[in-house]
This record gives structure tokens, sequence and C-alpha cells, in this order.
């Protein structure tokens, strides 16, 4: 299937919040890792969203060149091409951009998505990231609003965070204290300013409970799944709404080291994306590590020798590398519940 239209992309988002799963967004930087993503979902017979942040869409634009927008656009017409060779639905989306950012990122790219809806075609992405979590709420909801119309213009979804997710991703570095908490308040503000996340322009929110980006062992990170089922309770209480519906579309930031009943919790409170990046870099890695190391006389030419073709050549650890970031992949889709729904499938 090709890159999901608009409107699959809000039927991907429906179908997870009426049936409790969430979609794994995997991080990429580069074809290869696009691949993995593609393979792994496809693989769970799972739809999914590919991401791209900031650093990894400059990446993409190669080192003599380190620009973010070209990055993304490359990034995302190969994955158009490639992505119609699967089965399965994907959706294409960038991560973290905050307001230093923004007229260098998405501000350009939802302004070449809103000329391809102009020119009778679908967006080039889906969904965009404003993170306004280093700036006062009152600032941050007033850019959301802003962003907000624009996205809609080009048939795109925004995400916005509220609060701060902890540790460090891309050189953007947030403190682990009380701010890593979504307040009530700051949920009031939210419908306020944005209205609930299925009415108007649509929109998912990235509330915080914990969350930290990073390295960690299970149990280290101390989530608190219960601020998201308070944030759908003060939307469901300020809009007269049914006890059985959840008006914010809540994105899982900073998963890596999160305990399968955290990630439960979560879901049963209308979390529908889960950012998964830190254990798909390891998942990529380790395989060429193993490579390297256990054919270091063929990988370098050591005393006189030539080395060998075979195991120096990119493709022979990268296969391996893909396998095993597919694999996580796998176990992303599966955690969260996504594995075997692809609406391709019907």
């Amino acid at each position: 299937m090709p890159i999901a239209t608009p409107e699959q992309y809000r039927e991907m988002l429906d179908r997870a919040k009426n049936e409790g799963f969430a979609f794994p967004a995997i991080n990429c930087t580069s074809s290869e890792t696009i691949n993995a993503a593609l393979r792994g979902f496809a693989e769970a017979g799972s739809d999914g969203i590919i991401q791209f942040s900031t650093g990894g869409s400059e990446f993409g634009s190669g080192q003599s060149v380190k620009d973010m927008v070209t990055g993304a656009v490359a990034l995302a017409e190969f994955a158009h091409v490639v992505a119609e060779k699967y089965d399965i639905t994907v959706a294409l989306h960038t991560d973290h951009c905050p307001k230093d950012k923004l007229d260098g990122f998405v501000r350009p790219l939802l302004e070449i998505s809103a000329e391809r809806v102009r020119n009778g075609q679908n967006p080039l992405f889906q969904s965009h990231m404003w993170d306004g979590s280093a700036v006062p709420i009152d600032e941050n909801l007033e850019i959301a609003k802003e962003l907000l119309a624009k996205s809609a213009e080009a048939n795109i979804i925004l995400e916005v965070e509220i609060g701060v997710v902890g540790g460090e991703e891309d050189g953007v570095e947030n403190e682990i204290n009380e701010k890593l908490f979504t307040s009530e308040e700051d949920f009031e503000k939210t419908l306020d300013a944005l209205g609930a996340s299925n009415d108007g322009d649509r929109y998912m929110l990235a509330a915080t409970f914990g969350n930290v980006h990073g390295v960690y062992k299970p149990g280290n990170v101390k989530l608190r799944p219960e601020v998201l089922k308070q944030g759908q309770e003060v939307a469901r209480k300020k809009l007269g709404a049914a006890a059985s519906d959840y008006p914010f579309d809540f994105v899982f930031h900073g998963g890596s080291g999160s305990l399968k009943s955290e990630i439960d919790e979560a879901l049963s409170y209308g979390v529908i994306k889960m950012n998964v990046d830190t254990d798909t870099q390891y998942a990529f890695t380790r395989p060429v590590a193993g490579h390297m190391l256990g054919n270091y006389d063929g990988v370098l030419k050591i005393d006189g020798e030539v080395g060998n073709k075979k195991v120096y050549d990119p493709r022979s650890y990268l296969k391996k590398a893909e396998t095993s970031m597919a694999e996580r992949v796998v176990e992303a889709c599966n955690d969260l519940k996504s594995s075997g729904r692809s609406i391709s499938a019907k």
C-alpha cells in the first residue's frame, strides 16, 4: 500500500482509540532504517508510523548539506516509493520541533504539503509535532493554535506537547523534575485553546506522566499513567462527555525501559501512538558491532593483507542490522497490540 491518505490516517487513529491499541512510531534516519521499520510493520501485520526528528532529518540530507527540510523531504519521498511494495499502511510524521526550529523545519514542511493539497495531491506528511514544552503553557498553546490551523489547510494532524519529557534527544535536554507530569490546569488550558482532539481540527496530545528519553533499565523510570486518566476525566467533565469517551488522543514519549504493565495502563487511557527510538537504535547497531568484532581481520587490512570484501561490503552488515531492527519493531507492535490489525487487511 502507498503511504496513508489523510482519510486513512484518521481511520487508523480512530481504530486504535476504539479498539484500545496504539501504533509504534519508529524514528528513522536513513533508507536502511526506513526499510527496517516497513519490514517490521509488515511482518507484524501492523500499520505504523515512521517519523523523522530535526537531527535525523538533517542527517538524512548528508553531512555536507545538513538541511533539515531537504533531509525530511528526501526521506519522506523514499518512504512513499518503497511503502507501495508492502501490504500494510504507514503514516509519516516529524518528531520534536522546538520553537527555535519551527521556521527551519515544520513551517516549510507544512507549506510543501499545503501546496501539494492545492494541486490535488495528498500531503507529503500525515502529521507534524510542535514541541512547546520549553516555553510557558500559554505561549505554547498560542503557537499550537496557529500551527493547527495551518495543519488543517494541509490536511495534516498536529501533535502538541504539554509538560516536559525528561532526558536528552537530538541535543534537547530537560531536567527530571515535577514538570514531567502534566497538570490538570494544563489539560484545561489545552481544551480552551484547541478543543477536544477529535473535534474540529484534529490533533494528538503528548501529555507527560514521568516520561524520559534515553536508556533506562525497566523500573528505573517512574511513570504515573494515571495522569492520563486524570486528563481524560478533566476533559469529560469540561465537555460534558460520556464516561466512555476519550476526548484526548494521547501520545506516549520516552518509552524505553517502560514496564509492560505501564504500557498496558497507558493504552487503557487513550494512548494511540508510542514513540520508539532508543531501543530500535540499539537493535540496529548491535549486529553491526558483532559483525565487526567477529570479522575484524576481514573488515580491516591488517599486516599488509587485503581484507575480505564480502565482509566489508556495507550490505553484509546492514542486512543484519535491518533484520534485527525489524524484529524489534515487531516486538513493539506486539507490546502495543497493533499486530494483525492493519486497515489494509480488511
